[in-house]
C-alpha cells in the first residue's frame, strides 16, 4: 500500500502491537494503547516496566484488518487450497525513544485523551497547569517515529478477474458482518473486476452495496430540500446514516454522489428511508434500481417486516410487494411488505 493508505490503517486501529528487544536481546511483545501525533506512534507507560528498558532500541509497530474470509468453495468444488483471508496491514520501524520535554509530553498525551474521549468532558492537559505539572514529570512516555512504513493490502488483486467476481458474489449471499464493505474494498482494488450482475445499474453511473465514511458530506445537500426533511434539523442526516444497518448508493463518472437509501433492521423488523436520486439522474431507472439493491442487502434481504414511508411513489413499491398500511394508529402515509 502507499504510505498514506498504510498510515490510514494504523490510525484506524484501536491498539498495536510493539515489537522489540531488550538491550541483553530478550524479545518483547506488547499489546499497546497507542496515538498518532505527527508522523510518530505515542503512548505512556511506567518507568519500572520492562517497555522502559527497551529505549533506544530498534521497534516495530503493527496493526492488521481483517476485510473477509474466503471459503475454498467459492473458487472450487473440491480443493481446500482458495481459501484464504483478505486483509490490510502495516509495520512502521523506528527508534524508541522517550519524551522528556513537557510541552511534547503534554501533547502527546492529548492525542491520546482525543483517541479515548472524543467528547472531551476534561481539563486540556497544559505543562503549565498545576492539575498536571506532577504527572507529567512522573509519567513516561514513548515515542516511535515512522524510520519506515511497510503496507499490504491483500484484496485478491493476484486473482483473476473471473474469480474476483465470484468472491464479490460470495460475499453478498453470505452477508455477514463486514461483508459489503469486503466487496467495495476488492472493487477498488481491483477496478477490473466485471460488475456483479447484483451491482448492474444504468449507464454512467456506478452502484455501490455500501457507501464510504467520505460520502456522507454528500448525503445532506440530496436530502436537504425533500418534503420528509425540509422541517427537520439536517445536522442530524449524516449522523442517521452513519448510524444505517444498510447504506447503499449509485455514483456518477465524477465520484459525485447521484442516489443514496438506508434501511434500519433488527432482522425481524426493518425500515426504509432517505431513497433520493438526484434531480439530473431521475427517469432512467435508477431509482428502481436503488430500492432493489437495498431490498436485496442482506440486512434486509430475510426481514418478515419492511415498512416505509412515501408520498409520492406508492407505484414504486407496491412493484415489491409494498401495500399501504392505513389504518394502523400512528403511521400515515406507510407502506409495508409482510413475508411468511
Amino acid at each position: 500500500m502507499p504510505r498514506e493508505a498504510a498510515l490510514a490503517v494504523l490510525a484506524r486501529a484501536p491498539t498495536v502491537h510493539l515489537a522489540t528487544t531488550t538491550p541483553d536481546g530478550r524479545p518483547v511483545l506488547r499489546a499497546l494503547d497507542f496515538a498518532l501525533d505527527g508522523d510518530s506512534a505515542v503512548f505512556h507507560g511506567a518507568r519500572a516496566g520492562e517497555k522502559a528498558a527497551c529505549l533506544g532500541r530498534p521497534a516495530v509497530i503493527s496493526a492488521e484488518e481483517r476485510v473477509a474470509f474466503v471459503p475454498s468453495h467459492w473458487l472450487d468444488p473440491v480443493r481446500a487450497c482458495p481459501a484464504s483471508t483478505l486483509y490490510r496491514s502495516v509495520q512502521v520501524h523506528g527508534t524508541l525513544q522517550e519524551v522528556t520535554d513537557l510541552a511534547e509530553k503534554a501533547r502527546a498525551l492529548e492525542a491520546l485523551m482525543r483517541k479515548w474521549q472524543p467528547e472531551k468532558k476534561y481539563r486540556p492537559i497544559d505543562p503549565s497547569d498545576p492539575t498536571y505539572t506532577g504527572e507529567l514529570k512522573g509519567v513516561l512516555v514513548f515515542r516511535l517515529p515512522f524510520e519506515q512504513v511497510d503496507g499490504k493490502e491483500k484484496l485478491a488483486q493476484n486473482r483473476p478477474a473471473t474469480d474476483r467476481l465470484a468472491l464479490l458474489e460470495g460475499l453478498w449471499r453470505r452477508g455477514e458482518p463486514g461483508d459489503v464493505e469486503a466487496i467495495e474494498a476488492i472493487r477498488t482494488a481491483c477496478p477490473d473486476t466485471p460488475v456483479p450482475a447484483f451491482l448492474a445499474g444504468p449507464p454512467g453511473v456506478t452502484l455501490h452495496a455500501a457507501l464510504p465514511a467520505e460520502a456522507i458530506a454528500e448525503t445532506t445537500p440530496l436530502l436537504q430540500d425533500t418534503y420528509w426533511w425540509k422541517d427537520r434539523r439536517s445536522e442530524l442526516i449524516p449522523i442517521v446514516h452513519r448510524r444505517a444497518t444498510a447504506w447503499v448508493g449509485a455514483k456518477d463518472e465524477a465520484g459525485r454522489l447521484v442516489a443514496s437509501a438506508r434501511a434500519m433492521s433488527d432482522g425481524w423488523t426493518a425500515w426504509i428511508y432517505d431513497v433520493i436520486v438526484a434531480p439530473e439522474r431521475r427517469g432512467g431507472g435508477l431509482g428502481k434500481r436503488i430500492v432493489e439493491l437495498l431490498l436485496d442487502h442482506p440486512a434486509l434481504r430475510e426481514t418478515p417486516l419492511v415498512w416505509l414511508k412515501t408520498r409520492d411513489a406508492q407505484g414504486l413499491y407496491a412493484r415489491y410487494g409494498f401495500v399501504s398500511a392505513e389504518g394502523r394508529p400512528n403511521i400515515g402515509e406507510a407502506m409495508v411488505r409482510v413475508r411468511g
